[in-house]
């Protein structure tokens, strides 16, 4: 079987020490916002795009860039995580359709989303604290809540 990959990009949205997390509708997890690249985009600017489109705000990426230029290339903001999740597991352990997703952190400016049409709605959406991560760590995925609680700790840092 032949695995496919599509490659997405992840925003972990923090402001005043906490974390925005929606229930998932198609995957039913808690998963911060983010979505698939499109074919013309580069992975910051589908990370930027995506939190406008489903929390209604832009984002300040905690994101490292290096100063390579030349007439040909450039430096990209760099994604805090690199993974390769399994989305699709068939019996036996055959992986059918998996993300090779860009994880980003953003300082939020507030706490007020207001999601774009089409997107979940605002009460779909819970700011989590660390504490709150941690005690609903039966619910949320353990990667959610251990790049959730980085996330927090990186952008309360700045």
């Amino acid at each position: 079987m032949e695995t496919t990959r599509h490659f997405v990009a992840t925003v972990y949205a923090v402001h005043d020490g906490a974390v925005a997390l929606h229930e998932h509708d198609k995957l039913e997890m808690w998963l911060p916002a983010g979505g698939h690249l499109d074919r013309d985009e580069l992975p910051h600017e589908a990370a930027l795009r995506e939190t406008e489109e489903e929390l209604g705000f832009a984002v300040d990426l905690v994101a490292p860039q290096e100063s390579i230029t030349s007439e040909t290339v450039r430096s990209i903001p760099q994604p805090q995580h690199f993974l390769v999740e399994d989305i699709n597991v068939h019996e036996g352990g055959e992986v059918g359709h998996q993300h090779v997703d860009f994880i980003f952190y953003g300082a939020a400016p507030s706490t007020d989303i207001q999601p774009g049409p089409g997107e979940q709605p605002a009460d779909d959406w819970t700011w989590f604290t660390p504490a709150e991560l941690r005690a609903q760590s039966d619910e949320i995925p353990a990667d959610v809540v251990e790049i959730g609680q980085r996330a927090i700790e990186t952008v309360g840092s700045l």
